[in-house]
């Protein structure tokens, strides 16, 4: 029996385009073709058509009605403005995951923590990436506010393009790793406000690495 070849997702299609975006090999004002690309992809254009619109909803694209999609250009102002809500955001989940957190949530935490630092050892972007995903959703959990969750989560997934592509900057992987250590440290303390104060630190350095990796 012949095994069947997996297929790529939406997902994945948006993922690399997102990427080849935000390091500039699809230019602002290229034409994305839902055609070639769906035969760059060997899939039919029904996923590249889903990954399109994801690629809107984050301002990567530019998408209308009965027009083309394009590569947008990026709103600095608008970028900017994202990354300080989000910077507030998960210092006030950290900064209550301090106060509220279990000692089996700070034990698990604490364990990630760990579990990522064999990842950039091994200098897995890839597998830093999701386990990163998982470090900061544990955060959002942990401050027992699920209203609180969700927006820090839905304003994640807006920027989320961007935070990824800091980790294509040189020794990322380890000071990433190393704002999180102090991040813990904080958390597993139950000290508030420093748990804030080294979260809204790492956003400012995610934001950073960003514009380093563009050269803005």
């Amino acid at each position: 029996m012949l095994e069947k070849t997996p297929r790529t997702s939406s997902e994945d299609i948006r993922r690399q385009l997102a990427e080849r975006i935000i390091t500039a090999e699809l230019a602002p004002g290229t034409v994305l073709d839902e055609t070639q690309l769906a035969a760059e992809f060997c899939v039919s254009r029904t996923p590249v058509r889903e990954a399109l619109k994801l690629l809107a909803a984050s301002g990567l694209v530019d998408q209308r009605p009965h027009t083309r999609t394009v590569v947008a250009r990026p709103d600095e102002e608008k970028l900017a403005g994202m990354f300080e809500l989000m910077g507030h955001l998960e210092a006030l989940c950290a900064g209550l995951s301090a106060l509220r957190m279990s000692a089996g949530e700070r034990d698990r935490l604490d364990v990630l923590h760990g579990e990522m630092a064999m990842i950039v050892s091994a200098g897995d972007r890839a597998a830093y990436i999701v386990a990163n995903e998982r470090f900061h959703s544990a955060i959002y959990r942990g401050s027992h506010n699920p209203y609180l969750g969700e927006i820090t989560h839905s304003t994640r997934q807006r920027l989320q393009p961007f935070r990824r592509a800091q980790f294509a900057t040189l020794g990322r992987l380890a000071r990433s790793h190393a704002e999180h250590g102090l991040i813990v440290e904080a958390i597993m303390r139950g000290n508030e406000r420093q748990a804030e104060d080294m979260m809204r630190g790492h956003i400012t350095q995610v934001e950073d690495a960003y514009h380093k990796l563009i050269g803005g």
